[in-house]
Protein backbone atom coordinates (compact mmCIF):
# COMPACT_ATOMS: atom_id res chain seq x y z
CA UNK A 1 0.00 0.00 0.00
CA UNK A 2 1.19 3.53 -0.90
CA UNK A 3 1.81 5.99 1.64
CA UNK A 4 -0.68 8.10 0.74
CA UNK A 5 -2.96 5.36 0.61
CA UNK A 6 -1.90 4.35 3.84
CA UNK A 7 -2.01 7.22 5.79
CA UNK A 8 -5.64 8.25 4.13
CA UNK A 9 -6.77 4.46 5.23
CA UNK A 10 -5.54 5.76 9.00
CA UNK A 11 -7.31 8.79 8.97
CA UNK A 12 -10.54 7.69 7.49
CA UNK A 13 -10.43 5.01 11.08
CA UNK A 14 -9.72 7.59 13.27
CA UNK A 15 -12.40 10.02 12.35
CA UNK A 16 -15.02 7.14 12.77
CA UNK A 17 -13.63 6.52 15.77
CA UNK A 18 -13.89 9.84 17.29
CA UNK A 19 -17.70 9.65 15.30
CA UNK A 20 -19.00 6.70 16.53
CA UNK A 21 -17.73 7.12 20.01
CA UNK A 22 -18.10 10.53 21.33
CA UNK A 23 -21.73 10.25 21.40
CA UNK A 24 -23.24 13.09 23.68
CA UNK A 25 -19.35 14.59 24.28
CA UNK A 26 -18.43 17.79 22.36
CA UNK A 27 -15.49 16.88 20.12
CA UNK A 28 -13.51 19.70 21.21
CA UNK A 29 -13.55 17.81 24.72
CA UNK A 30 -13.58 14.16 23.53
CA UNK A 31 -10.04 14.63 21.91
CA UNK A 32 -8.57 14.31 24.92
CA UNK A 33 -9.89 10.71 25.50
CA UNK A 34 -8.65 9.84 21.77
CA UNK A 35 -5.55 11.80 21.76
CA UNK A 36 -4.67 10.07 25.16
CA UNK A 37 -5.86 6.86 24.15
CA UNK A 38 -3.85 6.41 21.03
CA UNK A 39 -0.71 8.00 23.08
CA UNK A 40 -1.14 5.49 25.49
CA UNK A 41 -1.30 2.76 22.53
CA UNK A 42 1.88 4.44 21.35
CA UNK A 43 4.15 4.52 24.38
CA UNK A 44 2.99 0.72 25.30
CA UNK A 45 4.26 -0.35 21.56
CA UNK A 46 6.95 1.88 21.55
CA UNK A 47 8.00 0.47 25.48
CA UNK A 48 7.51 -3.21 24.50
CA UNK A 49 9.66 -2.49 20.87
CA UNK A 50 12.33 -1.34 23.57
CA UNK A 51 12.59 -4.19 26.18
CA UNK A 52 12.04 -6.93 23.29
CA UNK A 53 15.24 -5.05 21.16
CA UNK A 54 13.59 -7.31 18.12
CA UNK A 55 13.99 -11.06 20.36
CA UNK A 56 10.98 -13.12 18.78
CA UNK A 57 12.02 -15.14 21.72
CA UNK A 58 10.70 -12.51 24.20
CA UNK A 59 7.17 -11.57 24.35
CA UNK A 60 7.11 -9.00 26.84
CA UNK A 61 3.20 -8.37 26.79
CA UNK A 62 2.99 -12.56 28.34
CA UNK A 63 5.75 -12.08 31.27
CA UNK A 64 4.32 -11.56 34.67
CA UNK A 65 5.05 -8.45 36.29
CA UNK A 66 7.13 -9.79 39.35
CA UNK A 67 9.58 -11.23 36.79
CA UNK A 68 10.60 -7.40 36.44
CA UNK A 69 13.86 -6.57 38.08
CA UNK A 70 14.84 -3.37 39.55
CA UNK A 71 18.04 -3.22 37.64
CA UNK A 72 15.83 -3.55 34.34
CA UNK A 73 13.17 -0.77 35.67
CA UNK A 74 16.24 1.41 36.33
CA UNK A 75 17.65 1.11 33.05
CA UNK A 76 14.64 1.63 31.04
CA UNK A 77 13.50 4.86 32.98
CA UNK A 78 17.06 6.05 32.25
CA UNK A 79 16.88 5.43 28.47
CA UNK A 80 13.06 5.71 27.50
CA UNK A 81 12.00 8.37 30.30
CA UNK A 82 9.48 6.17 31.87
CA UNK A 83 8.69 2.76 32.86
CA UNK A 84 5.28 0.05 32.30
CA UNK A 85 4.72 -3.08 34.14
CA UNK A 86 3.47 -6.21 31.06
CA UNK A 87 -0.15 -5.58 33.18
CA UNK A 88 -0.56 -2.45 32.20
CA UNK A 89 0.62 -2.58 28.39
CA UNK A 90 -2.34 -0.93 26.21
CA UNK A 91 -2.49 -4.39 24.23
CA UNK A 92 -3.58 -6.15 27.90
CA UNK A 93 -5.86 -3.45 29.49
CA UNK A 94 -7.65 -3.40 25.85
CA UNK A 95 -8.05 -7.09 25.23
CA UNK A 96 -10.29 -7.07 28.67
CA UNK A 97 -11.82 -3.82 28.35
CA UNK A 98 -15.29 -4.61 27.45
CA UNK A 99 -15.22 -6.79 31.02
CA UNK A 100 -13.42 -4.76 33.40
CA UNK A 101 -16.01 -2.76 35.48
CA UNK A 102 -13.44 -1.26 36.97
CA UNK A 103 -11.82 0.18 33.82
CA UNK A 104 -11.80 3.71 34.67
CA UNK A 105 -10.13 3.32 37.82
CA UNK A 106 -7.74 0.96 36.70
CA UNK A 107 -6.52 3.27 33.48
CA UNK A 108 -6.37 5.87 36.06
CA UNK A 109 -4.01 3.84 38.33
CA UNK A 110 -1.78 2.82 35.14
CA UNK A 111 -1.58 6.66 34.06
CA UNK A 112 -0.73 7.38 37.39
CA UNK A 113 2.01 4.58 37.50
CA UNK A 114 3.53 5.45 34.35
CA UNK A 115 3.69 9.26 35.44
CA UNK A 116 5.22 8.22 38.55
CA UNK A 117 7.82 5.89 37.29
CA UNK A 118 9.91 8.73 36.25
CA UNK A 119 9.80 10.77 39.25
CA UNK A 120 13.33 11.17 40.47
CA UNK A 121 14.57 10.70 37.39
CA UNK A 122 16.30 13.35 34.68
CA UNK A 123 12.31 12.46 32.64
CA UNK A 124 10.75 13.24 35.67
CA UNK A 125 9.11 17.01 34.16
CA UNK A 126 8.64 15.70 31.02
CA UNK A 127 6.59 12.78 32.07
CA UNK A 128 4.50 14.02 34.89
CA UNK A 129 1.06 15.17 34.45
CA UNK A 130 1.07 13.61 30.33
CA UNK A 131 -2.28 12.20 30.99
CA UNK A 132 -3.55 14.75 33.42
CA UNK A 133 -6.44 15.55 31.00
CA UNK A 134 -7.36 11.77 30.20
CA UNK A 135 -9.59 12.11 33.48
CA UNK A 136 -11.20 8.37 32.81
CA UNK A 137 -13.59 9.25 35.75
CA UNK A 138 -15.15 12.50 33.91
CA UNK A 139 -19.09 12.74 33.68
CA UNK A 140 -18.20 13.71 30.18
CA UNK A 141 -17.95 10.23 29.78
CA UNK A 142 -21.51 8.99 31.32
CA UNK A 143 -22.99 9.58 34.34
CA UNK A 144 -22.65 6.06 35.79
CA UNK A 145 -19.69 4.24 35.96
CA UNK A 146 -21.28 1.48 33.38
CA UNK A 147 -21.34 4.57 30.69
CA UNK A 148 -18.02 5.56 31.56
CA UNK A 149 -16.61 2.50 31.26
CA UNK A 150 -18.82 1.43 28.30
CA UNK A 151 -17.19 4.30 26.35
CA UNK A 152 -13.64 4.18 27.64
CA UNK A 153 -13.79 0.39 26.54
CA UNK A 154 -15.02 1.71 22.87
CA UNK A 155 -12.35 3.85 22.70
CA UNK A 156 -9.71 1.42 23.51
CA UNK A 157 -11.30 -1.05 21.28
CA UNK A 158 -11.41 1.71 18.32
CA UNK A 159 -7.67 2.77 18.59
CA UNK A 160 -6.56 -1.38 19.11
CA UNK A 161 -8.06 -1.66 15.70
CA UNK A 162 -6.19 1.09 13.89
CA UNK A 163 -3.77 -0.33 11.15
CA UNK A 164 -0.71 1.08 13.00
CA UNK A 165 1.86 -2.45 12.49
CA UNK A 166 5.34 -1.89 13.80
CA UNK A 167 6.12 1.91 13.98
CA UNK A 168 9.46 1.61 13.27
CA UNK A 169 8.85 -0.54 10.12
CA UNK A 170 6.61 2.05 8.54
CA UNK A 171 8.42 4.54 6.20
CA UNK A 172 5.82 7.45 7.59
CA UNK A 173 5.19 8.23 10.95
CA UNK A 174 1.63 6.72 11.64
CA UNK A 175 1.35 7.62 15.05
CA UNK A 176 2.34 11.30 14.73
CA UNK A 177 0.67 11.22 11.58
CA UNK A 178 -2.89 10.16 13.10
CA UNK A 179 -2.07 12.52 16.28
CA UNK A 180 -1.52 15.40 14.15
CA UNK A 181 -4.67 14.78 11.58
CA UNK A 182 -6.99 14.53 15.25
CA UNK A 183 -5.78 17.39 16.09
CA UNK A 184 -5.86 19.72 12.96
CA UNK A 185 -9.26 18.16 12.30
CA UNK A 186 -10.07 18.98 15.70
CA UNK A 187 -8.55 21.97 15.45
CA UNK A 188 -11.35 22.63 11.90
CA UNK A 189 -14.06 21.69 13.63
CA UNK A 190 -13.74 23.85 16.85
CA UNK A 191 -13.45 27.32 14.96
CA UNK A 192 -11.56 30.04 16.82
CA UNK A 193 -10.26 27.63 19.46
CA UNK A 194 -8.55 25.33 17.62
CA UNK A 195 -6.23 28.52 15.64
CA UNK A 196 -4.66 28.70 19.45
CA UNK A 197 -3.10 25.66 19.31
CA UNK A 198 -2.31 24.75 15.58
CA UNK A 199 -0.83 25.73 12.70
CA UNK A 200 -1.49 24.14 9.36
CA UNK A 201 0.72 21.76 7.95
CA UNK A 202 1.34 23.66 4.77
CA UNK A 203 2.47 26.74 7.13
CA UNK A 204 4.23 24.98 9.35
CA UNK A 205 6.11 23.11 6.68
CA UNK A 206 6.78 26.75 4.67
CA UNK A 207 7.71 28.52 8.12
CA UNK A 208 10.38 25.68 9.19
CA UNK A 209 12.27 26.22 6.00
CA UNK A 210 12.10 29.86 6.37
CA UNK A 211 13.79 29.56 9.74
CA UNK A 212 16.14 26.76 8.71
CA UNK A 213 17.70 28.09 4.88
CA UNK A 214 20.82 27.50 4.12
CA UNK A 215 21.91 26.44 7.77
CA UNK A 216 23.77 23.01 7.12
CA UNK A 217 23.15 22.54 10.95
CA UNK A 218 21.66 24.12 14.05
CA UNK A 219 22.21 24.23 17.58
CA UNK A 220 18.69 23.89 18.65
CA UNK A 221 14.86 25.19 17.51
CA UNK A 222 12.65 26.92 19.68
CA UNK A 223 8.96 28.26 20.04
CA UNK A 224 8.29 30.80 22.13
CA UNK A 225 4.51 29.99 21.84
CA UNK A 226 4.48 26.13 21.19
CA UNK A 227 1.09 25.60 21.12
CA UNK A 228 1.22 21.64 19.83
CA UNK A 229 4.26 21.36 19.28
CA UNK A 230 3.71 21.24 15.83
CA UNK A 231 5.79 23.85 13.85
CA UNK A 232 8.73 22.20 16.05
CA UNK A 233 8.15 18.87 14.50
CA UNK A 234 7.79 20.53 11.09
CA UNK A 235 11.63 21.20 11.48
CA UNK A 236 12.59 17.49 12.29
CA UNK A 237 10.18 16.20 9.26
CA UNK A 238 11.82 18.98 6.74
CA UNK A 239 15.39 17.54 8.16
CA UNK A 240 17.19 15.00 8.79
CA UNK A 241 17.38 14.72 12.68
CA UNK A 242 21.53 14.86 13.23
CA UNK A 243 21.16 18.36 11.91
CA UNK A 244 19.03 19.99 15.17
CA UNK A 245 22.21 18.65 17.53
CA UNK A 246 20.55 19.52 20.88
CA UNK A 247 17.08 19.23 19.83
CA UNK A 248 13.33 21.12 20.58
CA UNK A 249 12.73 23.58 23.01
CA UNK A 250 9.32 25.34 23.58
CA UNK A 251 7.45 27.42 26.03
CA UNK A 252 3.42 27.03 26.12
CA UNK A 253 1.16 28.95 28.33
CA UNK A 254 -1.93 27.10 28.17
CA UNK A 255 -1.39 23.44 30.28
CA UNK A 256 -3.59 21.20 27.92
CA UNK A 257 -1.92 22.37 24.87
CA UNK A 258 1.23 21.95 26.84
CA UNK A 259 0.27 18.15 27.39
CA UNK A 260 -0.43 18.26 23.92
CA UNK A 261 2.61 19.38 22.81
CA UNK A 262 4.58 16.84 24.59
CA UNK A 263 2.67 13.76 24.20
CA UNK A 264 3.06 14.93 20.37
CA UNK A 265 7.45 14.81 20.60
CA UNK A 266 7.01 11.22 22.05
CA UNK A 267 4.79 10.44 19.44
CA UNK A 268 7.12 11.79 16.90
CA UNK A 269 9.93 9.51 18.68
CA UNK A 270 11.99 12.32 20.26
CA UNK A 271 13.09 10.99 23.09
CA UNK A 272 12.79 12.84 26.35
CA UNK A 273 15.72 13.87 26.67
CA UNK A 274 16.13 15.44 22.78
CA UNK A 275 13.31 18.07 24.15
CA UNK A 276 12.42 20.65 26.23
CA UNK A 277 8.94 21.60 26.35
CA UNK A 278 8.29 23.49 29.54
CA UNK A 279 4.76 25.66 30.68
CA UNK A 280 4.43 29.34 31.28
CA UNK A 281 3.86 32.64 30.34
CA UNK A 282 6.69 33.36 27.63
CA UNK A 283 6.51 37.08 28.25
CA UNK A 284 6.32 37.58 31.67
CA UNK A 285 8.37 34.56 33.19
CA UNK A 286 10.44 33.15 30.18
CA UNK A 287 12.01 29.90 31.15
CA UNK A 288 14.56 28.77 29.09
CA UNK A 289 16.93 31.77 29.31
CA UNK A 290 19.33 29.72 30.14
CA UNK A 291 18.64 27.68 27.11
CA UNK A 292 19.61 30.46 24.47
CA UNK A 293 20.66 31.40 21.68
CA UNK A 294 18.58 29.33 19.10
CA UNK A 295 20.06 29.02 15.68
CA UNK A 296 16.32 28.73 14.63
CA UNK A 297 13.46 30.42 16.09
CA UNK A 298 9.36 29.38 14.73
CA UNK A 299 6.21 30.66 16.06
CA UNK A 300 2.42 31.47 15.57
CA UNK A 301 2.26 33.93 18.59
CA UNK A 302 -1.59 34.27 19.73
CA UNK A 303 -2.81 37.54 17.86
CA UNK A 304 -3.17 41.24 19.73
CA UNK A 305 -4.06 39.66 22.74
CA UNK A 306 -3.30 41.83 26.46
CA UNK A 307 -0.56 41.27 28.26
CA UNK A 308 0.83 43.39 31.49
CA UNK A 309 2.89 45.75 29.33
CA UNK A 310 3.71 49.05 30.79
CA UNK A 311 1.70 48.41 33.51
CA UNK A 312 5.02 46.69 35.24
CA UNK A 313 7.60 49.23 35.31
CA UNK A 314 10.37 46.61 35.19
CA UNK A 315 9.79 45.23 31.83
CA UNK A 316 11.19 48.28 29.86
CA UNK A 317 14.79 47.17 32.07
CA UNK A 318 14.35 43.55 30.53
CA UNK A 319 16.99 42.73 28.05
CA UNK A 320 14.44 41.08 25.75
CA UNK A 321 12.57 44.61 25.84
CA UNK A 322 15.12 47.78 26.75
CA UNK A 323 16.81 47.72 23.13
CA UNK A 324 13.77 49.07 21.85
CA UNK A 325 13.19 51.60 24.29
CA UNK A 326 9.51 50.81 24.57
CA UNK A 327 7.05 48.09 24.96
CA UNK A 328 4.51 46.75 22.97
CA UNK A 329 0.96 48.26 23.56
CA UNK A 330 -1.12 46.57 26.36
CA UNK A 331 -3.79 45.72 23.90
CA UNK A 332 -1.47 44.33 21.61
CA UNK A 333 1.17 42.12 22.89
CA UNK A 334 2.39 41.21 19.14
CA UNK A 335 5.69 42.82 19.03
CA UNK A 336 6.37 41.22 22.61
CA UNK A 337 6.89 37.99 21.05
CA UNK A 338 9.11 39.65 18.41
CA UNK A 339 11.39 41.03 20.67
CA UNK A 340 11.05 38.30 22.71
CA UNK A 341 12.11 35.99 19.69
CA UNK A 342 14.87 38.48 18.32
CA UNK A 343 16.88 38.40 22.19
CA UNK A 344 16.80 34.29 21.68
CA UNK A 345 18.08 34.44 18.46
CA UNK A 346 21.57 33.67 17.59
CA UNK A 347 24.24 36.05 15.37
CA UNK A 348 23.48 33.56 12.64
CA UNK A 349 20.30 32.22 12.86
CA UNK A 350 16.57 32.89 11.52
CA UNK A 351 13.17 33.59 13.39
CA UNK A 352 10.10 33.06 11.16
CA UNK A 353 7.26 34.07 13.11
CA UNK A 354 3.34 34.24 11.77
CA UNK A 355 2.34 37.93 12.87
CA UNK A 356 -0.79 40.17 12.69
CA UNK A 357 -0.89 42.65 9.68
CA UNK A 358 -2.31 45.67 11.94
CA UNK A 359 1.52 45.46 13.50
CA UNK A 360 3.18 46.37 10.31
CA UNK A 361 1.88 49.94 10.05
CA UNK A 362 -0.27 51.47 13.07
CA UNK A 363 1.87 53.88 14.88
CA UNK A 364 2.68 54.55 18.27
CA UNK A 365 5.11 52.18 20.02
CA UNK A 366 4.35 49.43 17.43
CA UNK A 367 5.92 52.10 15.15
CA UNK A 368 8.91 52.92 17.45
CA UNK A 369 9.74 48.93 17.65
CA UNK A 370 9.30 48.98 13.85
CA UNK A 371 12.35 51.57 13.69
CA UNK A 372 14.23 49.88 16.35
CA UNK A 373 14.40 46.61 14.11
CA UNK A 374 14.75 48.48 10.63
CA UNK A 375 18.04 50.85 12.25
CA UNK A 376 19.38 47.84 13.57
CA UNK A 377 19.10 45.70 10.17
CA UNK A 378 17.02 42.80 11.73
CA UNK A 379 14.53 41.98 9.37
CA UNK A 380 14.86 40.33 6.42
CA UNK A 381 11.98 39.49 4.68
CA UNK A 382 7.85 39.91 5.23
CA UNK A 383 5.80 37.56 3.40
CA UNK A 384 2.00 38.40 3.11
CA UNK A 385 0.01 34.87 3.15
CA UNK A 386 -3.24 34.39 1.10
CA UNK A 387 -6.68 34.33 3.14
CA UNK A 388 -8.25 31.82 4.86
CA UNK A 389 -5.13 29.35 5.92
CA UNK A 390 -5.67 28.78 9.46
CA UNK A 391 -8.53 27.81 11.64
CA UNK A 392 -10.86 29.56 12.59
CA UNK A 393 -9.84 33.13 10.80
CA UNK A 394 -9.81 34.31 7.61
CA UNK A 395 -7.43 37.01 7.63
CA UNK A 396 -4.24 37.25 5.61
CA UNK A 397 -1.44 37.00 8.31
CA UNK A 398 2.05 37.80 7.46
CA UNK A 399 5.35 35.89 8.40
CA UNK A 400 8.23 37.88 9.48
CA UNK A 401 11.82 36.73 9.07
CA UNK A 402 14.03 37.90 11.38
CA UNK A 403 17.78 37.74 10.75
CA UNK A 404 21.08 39.34 12.69
CA UNK A 405 23.67 38.02 9.96
CA UNK A 406 22.27 40.20 6.99
CA UNK A 407 24.75 41.15 4.72
CA UNK A 408 22.88 43.79 3.07
CA UNK A 409 21.02 46.40 4.14
CA UNK A 410 17.76 46.08 2.18
CA UNK A 411 14.22 44.45 3.65
CA UNK A 412 12.64 41.98 1.12
CA UNK A 413 8.97 42.21 0.79
CA UNK A 414 6.95 39.66 -1.18
CA UNK A 415 3.28 39.06 -1.76
CA UNK A 416 1.55 36.17 -2.29
CA UNK A 417 -1.76 36.26 -1.35
CA UNK A 418 -3.24 35.79 -4.84
CA UNK A 419 -4.95 33.35 -6.04
CA UNK A 420 -2.03 31.78 -8.26
CA UNK A 421 -0.77 30.92 -4.67
CA UNK A 422 -2.87 29.05 -2.95
CA UNK A 423 -5.21 25.83 -3.51
CA UNK A 424 -8.41 25.87 -2.01
CA UNK A 425 -9.80 22.88 0.20
CA UNK A 426 -13.23 22.32 1.53
CA UNK A 427 -13.10 25.35 3.99
CA UNK A 428 -9.56 26.40 4.10
CA UNK A 429 -7.03 27.48 1.55
CA UNK A 430 -3.70 25.43 1.54
CA UNK A 431 -0.08 25.90 0.54
CA UNK A 432 0.74 23.53 -1.68
CA UNK A 433 4.46 22.21 -2.34
CA UNK A 434 4.84 23.73 -5.72
CA UNK A 435 3.98 27.21 -3.92
CA UNK A 436 5.97 26.60 -0.83
CA UNK A 437 8.84 25.69 -3.27
CA UNK A 438 7.82 29.09 -5.39
CA UNK A 439 7.91 31.07 -2.24
CA UNK A 440 11.73 30.15 -0.80
CA UNK A 441 12.87 30.60 -3.85
CA UNK A 442 11.92 34.17 -3.97
CA UNK A 443 13.03 34.08 -0.25
CA UNK A 444 16.29 32.80 -0.94
CA UNK A 445 17.36 34.93 -4.57
CA UNK A 446 16.11 38.22 -3.31
CA UNK A 447 15.29 39.15 -6.61
CA UNK A 448 12.63 41.04 -7.61
CA UNK A 449 9.63 39.81 -9.59
CA UNK A 450 6.82 41.93 -10.48
CA UNK A 451 3.42 42.46 -8.24
CA UNK A 452 5.33 39.49 -6.41
CA UNK A 453 8.35 40.22 -4.26
CA UNK A 454 11.00 43.77 -4.10
CA UNK A 455 13.43 44.52 -2.14
CA UNK A 456 13.45 48.02 -0.60
CA UNK A 457 16.33 50.00 0.92
CA UNK A 458 15.87 50.77 4.71
CA UNK A 459 16.66 54.36 4.09
CA UNK A 460 13.38 54.53 1.95
CA UNK A 461 11.08 52.29 4.82
CA UNK A 462 12.59 55.11 7.07
CA UNK A 463 11.56 58.04 4.92
CA UNK A 464 8.06 56.39 4.65
CA UNK A 465 7.88 56.02 8.14
CA UNK A 466 9.22 52.82 9.22
CA UNK A 467 5.83 51.26 7.29
CA UNK A 468 6.64 47.29 6.68
CA UNK A 469 2.93 46.86 5.14
CA UNK A 470 3.77 44.52 1.82
CA UNK A 471 1.17 46.34 -0.09
CA UNK A 472 3.26 49.66 0.54
CA UNK A 473 6.20 47.78 -1.49
CA UNK A 474 4.73 45.54 -3.96
CA UNK A 475 2.55 47.16 -6.65
CA UNK A 476 -0.06 45.29 -6.86
CA UNK A 477 -1.45 43.84 -10.34
CA UNK A 478 -4.77 45.40 -11.93
CA UNK A 479 -6.66 42.94 -13.32
CA UNK A 480 -9.31 44.81 -14.49
CA UNK A 481 -10.07 44.74 -17.99
CA UNK A 482 -8.12 47.54 -20.28
CA UNK A 483 -10.62 49.35 -22.26
CA UNK A 484 -9.75 51.02 -25.48
CA UNK A 485 -11.38 54.40 -25.58
CA UNK A 486 -10.96 54.84 -29.58
CA UNK A 487 -12.61 51.27 -29.56
CA UNK A 488 -15.55 52.04 -27.33
CA UNK A 489 -16.17 55.19 -28.79
CA UNK A 490 -16.79 53.66 -31.73
CA UNK A 491 -19.15 51.14 -30.90
CA UNK A 492 -20.99 53.43 -28.77
CA UNK A 493 -21.49 55.77 -32.24
CA UNK A 494 -22.34 52.45 -34.03
CA UNK A 495 -24.82 51.78 -31.20
CA UNK A 496 -26.52 55.13 -30.99
CA UNK A 497 -26.78 54.95 -34.64
CA UNK A 498 -28.95 51.74 -34.45
CA UNK A 499 -30.64 53.15 -32.08
CA UNK A 500 -31.90 56.12 -33.69
CA UNK A 501 -32.65 53.76 -36.61
CA UNK A 502 -34.78 51.72 -34.53
CA UNK A 503 -36.67 54.89 -33.14
CA UNK A 504 -37.64 56.05 -36.93
CA UNK A 505 -39.01 52.55 -37.99
CA UNK A 506 -41.02 52.66 -34.13
CA UNK A 507 -42.01 56.66 -35.50
CA UNK A 508 -43.16 55.15 -38.81
CA UNK A 509 -45.25 52.65 -37.57
CA UNK A 510 -46.91 54.57 -35.54
CA UNK A 511 -47.62 57.03 -37.54
CA UNK A 512 -49.55 54.12 -40.04
CA UNK A 513 -51.53 52.70 -36.83
CA UNK A 514 -52.94 56.68 -36.32
CA UNK A 515 -53.53 57.17 -39.83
Amino acid sequence: MSNNNQRAELHSQIWKIANDVRGSVDGWDFKHFVLGTLFYRFISENFTNYIEVGDESINYANLPDDVITSDIKVDAIKTKGYFIYPSQLFVNVSKKANTNPNLNTDLAAIFSAIESSANGYPSEEDIKGLFADFDTTSNRLGNTVENKNSRLAAVLKGVEGLKLDNFEDNEIDLFGDAYEFLISNYAANAGKSGGEFFTPQSVSKLIAQLAMHKQEKVNKIYDPAAGSGSLLLQAKKHFDNHIIEEGFFGQEINHTTYNLARMNMFLHNVNYDKFHIVLGNTLINPELGDDKPFDAIVSNPPYSINWIGDDDPTLINDDRFAPAGVLAPKSKADFAFVLHALSYLSSKGRAALVCFPGIFYRGGAEQKIRKYLVDNNFVESVISLAPNLFFGTSIAVNILVLSKSKTDSKTQFIDVSGENFFKKETNNNVLTETHIEQIMQMFDSKEDVKYVAKSIDNTKIEENDYNLSVSSYVEAEDTRKKIDIAVLNKEVKITVEKINTLRADIDAIVKEIEA
